[in-house]
């Protein structure tokens, strides 16, 4: 964990963030800066500074990320309608906090580029 990660210690409790779902191995929070009508992301607990780190390894991690963002979908009901998922990976793919996170975003149409 990197002892200064926004999310390792909304992890840990230690900022208190209110969680639209949390089990083991991630957690889902409403983005501070919504882009959409719905915006909220899935973060895993374990700190992945960027998609880079990502190995062969994480594949569960990656389909627990993508089922918990389905099912928050679901909750905040953009499901039918559709919703977009994003990984911003270092400074030019806009990557704000350097723990992997991906966004949920949906509640209205979005254009090919968000």
């Amino acid at each position: 964990m990197a002892r200064e990660c926004l999310f390792c210690n909304m992890a840990q409790g230690k900022v208190p963030v209110e969680k639209l779902y949390e089990d083991e191995l991630v957690f889902s929070i409403r983005d501070i800066h919504p882009r959409a009508p719905v915006h909220f992301m899935v973060i895993p607990k374990e700190h992945i500074p960027t998609a880079q780190e990502i190995t062969e390894n994480h594949g569960s991690l990656l389909a627990r990320m993508v089922t918990v963002a389905n099912m928050v979908a679901r909750q905040e009901g953009i499901a039918d309608s559709g919703y977009r998922l994003v990984v911003n990976v270092r400074e030019y793919g806009g990557q704000a906090i350097y723990h992997l996170h991906m966004h949920v975003l949906g509640g209205r149409r979005l254009g090919p580029e968000g």
